[in-house]
């Protein structure tokens, strides 16, 4: 059974099984079917033994965990999925009203997919960075944007790159960049640090409701080092004139820094982020469009310091045309963030602030993992005073967590084993094999899509033995060596890739105009 887990590529939308027509669900989404398997004569089902799954489980998933939890099949209760097409509802799943009725009681199954979707993109991040000290690329992508997608078995998703993001490691949060040990390196400064990507694909676009600009940030491939780095000290975003708002330091300075003498980070991440935006909403002007920001661990701290920026900068506000007097009628582009294991980014007021600028932000977390304990450990959201000390006495080290929280836990799946590898809490990938399998709050773990439990073991040892799947098993080939006509083996020479787009400059002084009107404006 084992080599039959090893297919880490399938699309999470595959068509599931198709069941008996007189089993096939019905549209009333608050009913619930049994299945009936002749396996073995019936008997009545115990309730500590019904598992309550979708009905597009995959019938290998679902042998897998039958076996291994000594469940009797017959006594397996289906939930159906939301018929509605994603394409009428898909404000209310980026976050409209908040995810209210979608998390609970059960985990609404359109939610699911795109929770995981995006989670995908995040994990891109990950699988395209070189991280090797011996490579003289190490901390670049691994990848050219037109081929990017299509080299990490995505090419079927609907979406192509737009651009590369890169920031400066002259920064205060040393561990978190990969720099290589050799003398002769692309960079000296710059690490990459995720893309933006626009669904192209027509059938996706129709599936979708509207056009998807995605932004993905890498996290740290160093796990947990990089916490020991955050010092707790909160400095004033500074992107509107409220410096009431702040943001942990390490944070700030890892989207704002800059470095001129490289031409991968002669532009802050923050600046080549907002310029992009501005392109990407004049082009498809006249679109439906959302702005969707993912990513895991440090990753997920930009994700949501970038959605509260574009927010505050007024990236999203369409003005949509003359409503008498020289005022224009304007609009909101959604802007929704899937965060993977995030730490707390800033204060209790940047929170109140993304809240006032309509920022969704669903938190997957995994309630083992520490990353999202941090910063804040002493006063944060929990605090029933935390309002007072930050209003009253300015407090210097009190955090708040932005959104709402979908909280896992890794003890509830039967595929993971016992580990004192904290590293296996975090891992993103573990995260989403735990979407997979969440039905709800005291609810059977049990999986749903045909997403492939081997993927879980893809950078870590968490899988149970008995699966037999290696850890730590996705490398590249030979680690990219290639053998030259000589007979010689080497790394190849990468194709140079573009800094940032000619434009760049010209769309981030708009920005800025736009920006400084507002604020000159009664």
């Amino acid at each position: 059974m084992a080599s039959l887990l090893l297919s880490p590529n399938k699309p999470i939308n595959a068509t599931p099984p198709l069941l008996p027509q007189c089993l096939s669900p019905r549209h009333n989404l608050n009913k619930t079917k049994i299945l009936i398997f002749p396996s073995k004569p019936y008997t009545s089902p115990k309730p500590e033994t019904t598992t309550k799954c979708s009905s597009s489980l995959s019938s290998l998933s679902l042998k897998v965990q039958l076996d291994h939890e000594n469940i009797e099949p017959q006594t397996l209760v289906f939930h159906e999925d939301d018929h509605r097409p994603l394409h009428e509802i898909w404000k209310e799943i980026q976050g409209l009203n908040n995810w209210e009725g979608l998390l609970d009681p059960t985990l609404n199954s359109h939610l699911r997919q795109e929770i995981i979707r995006y989670g995908e993109f995040a994990q891109a991040c990950y699988d395209s960075f070189d991280f090797d000290p011996h490579s003289k690329y190490c901390g670049t992508c691994k990848y050219q944007g037109a081929h990017f997608f299509e080299n990490l078995d995505m090419a079927d998703r609907g979406y192509q790159i737009s651009r590369y993001l890169y920031a400066t490691s002259n920064i205060n949060l040393p561990n978190f960049f990969q720099k290589s040990k050799l003398g002769s390196v692309w960079s000296r400064h710059a690490n990459w640090m995720g893309f933006v990507a626009v669904a192209t694909d027509p059938d996706q676009i129709k599936r979708l409701g509207r056009r998807d600009i995605v932004i993905a940030w890498r996290g740290t491939v160093t796990y947990l080092e990089w916490i020991y780095d955050l010092k707790d000290i909160l400095h004033p975003a500074q992107f509107r004139n409220d410096p009431s708002i702040k943001i942990e330091s390490g944070f700030y300075d890892l989207y704002t820094k800059k470095e001129d003498e490289c031409r991968f980070c002669s532009f802050s991440a923050r600046e080549q982020v907002l310029a992009e935006v501005k392109r990407l909403r004049e082009l498809y002007q006249g679109e439906e469009i959302s702005i969707t920001i993912t990513g895991h661990s440090l990753g997920a701290a930009l994700a949501i310091l970038s959605a509260y920026d574009i927010a505050e900068m007024g990236l999203n506000i369409v003005h949509d045309g003359d409503k008498g007097h020289h005022e224009l009628e304007s609009t909101k582009i959604p802007i929704t963030v899937y965060s993977f294991s995030s730490p707390r980014v800033g204060n209790l007021r940047f929170k109140e602030r993304c809240d006032e600028l309509g920022v969704k932000v669903l938190r997957v977390v995994n309630v083992h993992d520490k990353v999202p304990r941090v910063p804040g450990i002493l006063t944060n959201e929990k605090f029933r005073f935390q309002k007072y000390i930050e209003d009253t006495i300015a407090f210097p080290w009190s955090y708040a967590h932005v959104g709402v929280e979908l909280e896992l836990d890794h003890t509830q799946s039967p595929f993971l084993k016992s580990t004192n590898d904290f590293g296996c809490a975090h891992n993103l990938e573990a995260h989403l094999h735990l979407v997979d399998g969440y039905h709800g709050k005291g609810q059977k773990f049990c999986l749903v899509t045909k997403r492939d439990i081997a993927l879980v073991n893809k950078s870590c040892d968490f899988l149970r033995a008995e699966y037999g799947v290696p850890p730590h098993w996705r490398q590249d080939e030979n680690k990219g060596m290639v053998r030259s006509r000589d007979g010689r083996w080497v790394l190849p020479e990468r194709p140079k890739v573009e800094a940032h787009p000619p434009d760049t400059a010209h769309h981030l002084q708009q920005v800025l105009n736009m920006c400084n009107t507002q604020l000159e404006a009664p």
